[in-house]
């Protein structure tokens, strides 16, 4: 049967504006980091991708490297996309990256003109799709001069290969620089995405202020911590755990007592507020209007569906802020 996109997919999701452009994304964005590549089941990844969807969840993020193997992320959301979303494409918004390494040899890494204009090519191939909706640049490149890195950004939008371009990694004083070298070649950056949470907030330090300086949005990516902002590890780490098979996203060591302690502390204060932990840590990140939407992945719906349910329960009161911070800190 023909997928048909649910009819209050937009009711309950929130829409917010990306910086001081005209773009507009959804509090929360679905991540294909994970559980999209050719080692998982395409019937799971379908039903994630149209589960989202349909709960208003308009923005898919992807990359060159994202699988595994690398590419086969997108290849696999371009299957599902022709398949089942095509008439939906003016809906979505579809990003993708390079920066990290694709190909051997010297054009398959970090920044060139060479590797980024190749590799966006590459990917709207396996997308099958004309243009993205955004383009980062995956981390900055300590060798590529940065002019050079910002001037092939501006030539895919140029190309129309892109409509919008972003930053992913950027520390603050070197987002400043890229994105005064965007501005003067009339690719103004959109977006800019840094891993960002309850645990990882590096970002209040200066970079949330240059992008509001600038007028640049943000996504946040890893908002719970690669899953320590969750019930999952409240009395140790189980079996079956990310932190168990001691993945990339989340390994044992960085469970210590101490932020365990914190962890049961957070989600003390989150059963006060009637949510999970996992809500309460997606809407802190969001209660800055300058964080335009979180980045979550996804394994199973339900994920999906705690995490859109935490928009009814948003608002922190100073009291939770200042107890949050105390916790934290």
């Amino acid at each position: 049967m023909a997928y048909q996109a649910d009819s209050t997919r937009y009711q309950d999701m929130e829409y917010r504006r990306c910086g001081r452009s005209g773009l507009k994304l959804p509090a929360v964005s679905l991540g294909l980091w994970h559980n999209f590549g050719d080692t998982t089941l395409h019937d799971n990844a379908r039903n994630l991708v149209l589960r989202a969807f349909d709960l208003g969840i308009t923005h898919f993020d992807l990359a060159n490297n994202y699988g595994p193997p690398p590419g086969s992320a997108e290849e696999n959301f371009g299957r599902i996309l022709h398949n089942d979303l095509k008439p939906y494409r003016d809906e979505l918004i579809i990003s993708s990256k390079a920066g990290y390494t694709m190909w051997p040899g010297p054009y398959g890494d970090w920044g060139s003109k060479k590797y980024l204009v190749a590799s966006l090519h590459q990917s709207l191939k396996r997308l099958d799709l004309d243009y993205v909706d955004i383009f980062y640049h995956h981390r900055p490149d300590p060798d590529t001069p940065l002019e050079e890195t910002m001037s092939a950004l501006d030539l895919l939008v140029r190309q129309g290969k892109a409509l919008y371009v972003g930053l992913s990694n950027y520390p603050a004083e070197q987002a400043r620089q890229a994105f005064s070298i965007l501005q003067q070649l009339g690719t103004p950056c959109v977006i800019h995405q840094p891993k960002y949470s309850m645990f990882e907030r590096w970002v209040e330090a200066d970079l949330l202020d240059t992008l509001e300086e600038y007028g640049v949005g943000s996504i946040a990516f890893s908002p719970l911590a690669g899953g320590m902002l969750t019930d999952r590890y409240l009395h140790g780490i189980p079996q079956d755990s990310r932190a168990a098979s001691s993945s990339r996203f989340l390994r044992p060591e960085q469970l210590t007592e101490d932020k365990l302690q914190k962890v049961r502390r957070l989600n003390a204060l989150a059963e006060q507020r009637g949510q999970k932990l996992s809500q309460m840590a997606l809407a802190w990140v969001l209660r800055n209007d300058r964080v335009t939407s979180v980045l979550i992945g996804a394994s199973k719906t339900s994920q999906l569906e705690d995490a859109v349910g935490m928009m009814s329960q948003r608002a922190f009161s100073p009291e939770e802020i200042t107890e949050i911070d105390s916790i934290l800190l």
